[in-house]
């Protein structure tokens, strides 16, 4: 790791990135192959053993996995800068797309009433069905945890609660704790040194949890949509296990309910987040864009994109130097089976409300979600080529009705 300004690892980590935020289709699994593919096969940053090291502190972390992966190999090969580096150049491709279209959505008169968006929401049922179907078959591979993944999933239809998902994860750690085994789990051997020490590990850390307990306090104290709209956002960046496709939820309790933005055009797009390349958590550079309320535009988009990928990069910079002594501990790798369960009953309780429930409203929208979802599975068709099936198919069924 260098220990001082070196131009061309930056470099290096700019341009390797942004290709890579241009170019990587296919949700945060995907994205960990492109990685390993670049970083390990073709450039050797780093070897297998150390690049699974990365991959497991970001899963145990909140905060959307690939994006966490990409910051910790740019700290890796060129230091704490190296994280911002990695970061900017990775988003920066599908946020600019999706403040796009967000200004081309506020053009559209009628909008709830709009075929291809209809398509986009049907979309997002099969998107999200996949990524049920795919992490639960690798989660919840015993009847323990398919009861833990039940139960989220329970919590959060019957206590629909911002902190409901945080509970849900909770209970699904300690559940984890106490009635499953770590006979199965195999230590890792492989440590991973950074170039910084405990003091910007602490900092980083303590910043974290300032800002998660001092938003909202400070976002009660008065009337500023801005303050609101940056705890919403860091909250919601703070709380997610799972990567992108669990914060759906939480981000459509903080923007629909207070009035920011309609449902429809909520979930028109999520629909198109899942055709672009990068990060999806970008999705809220859409949602700052197209806000009813200020600050909208590229100035909402800014403030949303930072503050909910902050929490990402403070909880990356201050675990690193931690991460080796913590999951060498078999209570830790046993607790996390049952948090990984509990995604998966959160993601499945998102399926159904609000996906399903605001897509789905006749027998023809559940022949195209079920065909989307076939190309997901069956297929293997990547998100962007199911986004235009799933549209195509509901524009042409509305111009024949």
């Amino acid at each position: 790791m260098p220990k001082q300004f070196n131009w061309r690892r930056y470099t290096e980590v700019f341009t390797s990135f942004l290709l890579l935020g241009c170019t990587s289709f296919g949700g945060p699994i995907a994205h960990l192959g492109y990685f390993r593919r670049e970083f390990v096969e073709r450039r050797r940053w780093l070897d297998e053993s150390a690049y699974a090291d990365l991959v497991a502190l970001c899963q145990f972390l909140p905060g959307p996995a690939s994006s966490q992966v990409g910051m910790s190999l740019g700290i890796y090969r060129a230091g704490l800068p190296g994280a911002l580096i990695a970061w900017i150049a990775f988003t920066a491709p599908s946020a600019i797309v999706m403040v796009l279209f967000a200004y081309g959505i506020a053009q559209v008169s009628d909008i709830e009433q709009a075929a291809w968006l209809h398509g986009l929401m049907i979309t997002a049922v099969a998107i999200v069905a996949h990524a049920v179907w795919t992490m639960g078959r690798t989660l919840c591979v015993d009847p323990i945890r398919v009861l833990i993944a039940g139960g989220a999933a329970a919590i959060c239809l019957l206590v629909p609660t911002v902190w409901s998902q945080l509970i849900a994860i909770a209970v699904g750690g300690s559940a984890g704790l106490l009635l499953l085994k770590s006979k199965d789990n195999n230590p890792p051997t492989r440590s991973i040194a950074v170039s910084y020490g405990h003091a910007w590990a602490l900092s980083a850390l303590a910043l974290f949890l300032a800002l998660l307990i001092g938003l909202p306090l400070l976002g009660a104290m008065n009337d500023s949509h801005t303050v609101a709209l940056i705890d919403s956002f860091y909250r919601s960046g703070s709380l997610v296990f799972g990567g992108g496709h669990v914060v759906l939820p939480l981000l459509q309790q903080e923007v629909v309910p207070p009035g920011w933005m309609s449902n429809d055009a909520f979930l028109a797009g999520y629909g198109v987040a899942q055709a672009v390349p990068g990060p999806l958590f970008t999705f809220a550079a859409y949602l700052g864009a197209a806000m009813t309320s200020s600050p909208n535009g590229i100035a909402g988009a800014v403030i949303c994109v930072l503050a909910i990928f902050l929490p990402s990069v403070l909880l990356v910079v201050g675990a690193l130097p931690y991460w080796d002594r913590l999951r060498h501990q078999n209570r830790v790798r046993t607790s996390l089976q049952g948090v990984n369960a509990a995604v998966v009953g959160v993601l499945l309780a998102a399926l159904y409300d609000p996906v399903i429930t605001s897509s789905i409203h006749n027998t023809t929208d559940v022949a195209i979600a079920l065909g989307g979802i076939a190309l997901l599975i069956i297929w293997k068709l990547p998100s962007w080529m199911v986004v235009i099936a799933c549209t195509t198919a509901a524009v042409a069924v509305a111009t024949i009705v």
